[in-house]
């Protein structure tokens, strides 16, 4: 459950490790209501909400988990859960106390049994500003996000334990850095450019998942899309198309991790909105099985904490391969359907460019229970792209053709297909699609389908996809 982990520290640096420091750069005002045993827990004002704060002391043994700190956690935990206020924690520990052996262990199971006592009823946002080794890796892992200082190690066991073991030789930044786990693993979602950016962003997140305002569409005039409308087969960043929609910047989630989506949380119209988006700059916008986790772990976050959900989608399918079916597509790409088809929050679908096959079902379609959906003009919708449908229905027909007749007879073809299968106009045939909307109209338009929408929290912990 544990490493032990030593290093020399200066008295300087070992002020800066004190956790009333911490806690005091994180929050600023702090009412200290335990302090014992290597840690402390107490409340703050954050982004104008009230938040639970607990910090670990790693100038005791490390920060290792032991009776006391971990008690100070549960304490924690217990009035979070008892007000209905999310809780913040900030993590530097070598693990599991060693000398305490199997009370150590008992008392680090205790913080993951409240830790998933409270997922999915308040907000769990750990900051990891050091190592944090076996049980205290488990721990932010099993919050609804997780912000990476510069000097934040992250392992279950570390690289002395992996040496004795295996023979591998790896530094602890190589391991369990803030780059591993941002981009490789996606363990975290943020990281941050230094300690005092990691309390700015964890201050945001507890603001942004806690704040109950509504979303007000008086507070959502309309931009213009026009310069930022995709273009056919070209590769474009959504990033901006979110930014555009939102009152603000969005702080995006994953950023360095399946970058194909896009999940961010933002605000629109005043309240607090978590946006899914298809990322063409990624390749080509496909699903694949790691963005398809990736949503679906958001997603289901969000229906927790009672956020409403915006599902940009320009998406031309699942991603084909191998490598894929051996990554266990089908299974990690049901959890998007699944976290889609349970959720209770209003969530609104604007189709701004493609939408093909399994992937357009699977990003929050009608049949999977979306309370809305808006489509761009230029949008398509259809089982996949017209090119690539004739190619398997024609295929005799094609082979046929003459080389050099046969790109004109193909595109004759996907032509013929693309009126036959009806696309958009089907779609709002059928009320899959609800109307086409002017795309510098999109931003009011969602905001008052959201205030007009139907919905509520949903009712299930924040599982670890």
């Amino acid at each position: 459950m544990g490493t032990a982990m030593t290093a020399t520290v200066s008295p300087a640096e070992a002020d800066e490790r004190d956790p009333r420091v911490r806690v005091t750069r994180f929050a600023g005002a702090f009412a200290e209501r335990r302090a014992d045993g290597g840690g402390l827990w107490g409340t703050a004002p954050v982004c104008e909400v009230t938040a639970v704060v607990f910090a670990l002391d790693p100038r005791d043994r490390g920060g290792a988990m032991g009776a006391a700190n971990c008690e100070i956690i549960v304490e924690a935990y217990e009035h979070a859960l008892e007000r209905g206020l999310p809780i913040v924690g900030l993590w530097h520990s070598s693990g599991a106390k060693l000398q305490d052996g199997v009370v150590s262990l008992h008392a680090a199971a205790r913080v993951f049994a409240i830790m998933t006592r409270a997922s999915g009823r308040v907000p769990q946002i750990s900051v990891v500003l050091g190592p944090a080794a076996g049980g205290a890796a488990y721990g932010p892992a099993l919050t609804d996000v997780i912000v990476m200082a510069p000097r934040a190690r992250l392992f279950v066991t570390g690289p002395d334990v992996i040496r004795s073991v295996t023979g591998e030789v790896i530094d602890a930044e190589s391991l369990g850095g803030p780059a591993q786990h941002a981009g490789r693993s996606g363990v975290a979602h943020l990281a941050a450019g230094s300690e005092a950016d990691a309390y700015r962003q964890a201050g945001l997140l507890a603001g942004l998942l806690a704040d109950r305002r509504t979303v007000d569409p008086a507070l959502a005039a309309d931009r213009g899309f026009a310069d930022l409308l995709p273009v056919p087969d070209t590769a474009y960043d959504v990033r901006p198309v979110v930014a555009r929609l939102l009152d603000g910047p969005p702080l995006e989630l994953h950023g360095g991790y399946a970058g194909n989506v896009v999940t961010a949380l933002g605000r629109l119209g005043g309240g607090t909105v978590g946006v899914l988006a298809s990322n063409p700059a990624a390749g080509g916008g496909f699903l694949d099985s790691a963005a398809a986790e990736k949503a679906a772990r958001f997603v289901r976050m969000c229906d927790g904490a009672g956020v409403p959900l915006v599902v940009l989608v320009d998406v031309p399918g699942y991603l084909p391969g191998t490598d894929q079916e051996r990554d266990g597509a089908v299974r990690r790409g049901a959890k998007l359907l699944f976290a889609f088809a349970e959720a209770s929050v209003p969530r609104i679908t604007v189709i701004i460019g493609k939408a093909y096959g399994g992937a357009y079902v699977a990003m929050n379609s009608r049949g999977l229970g979306a309370s809305h959906v808006l489509a761009w003009p230029a949008a398509e919708v259809a089982v996949m792209a017209p090119v690539a449908a004739v190619r398997l229905l024609n295929r005799r027909e094609l082979a046929a053709v003459p080389e050099p007749e046969r790109a004109a007879v193909e595109a004759g073809l996907a032509r013929r297909h693309a009126a036959d299968a009806g696309g958009l106009a089907a779609a709002l045939d059928l009320g899959v699609v609800d109307e086409v909307l002017d795309p510098d109209h999109t931003r009011h338009r969602v905001a008052r389908l959201l205030a007009g929408a139907h919905g509520r929290r949903g009712e299930h912990g924040n599982i670890p996809l």
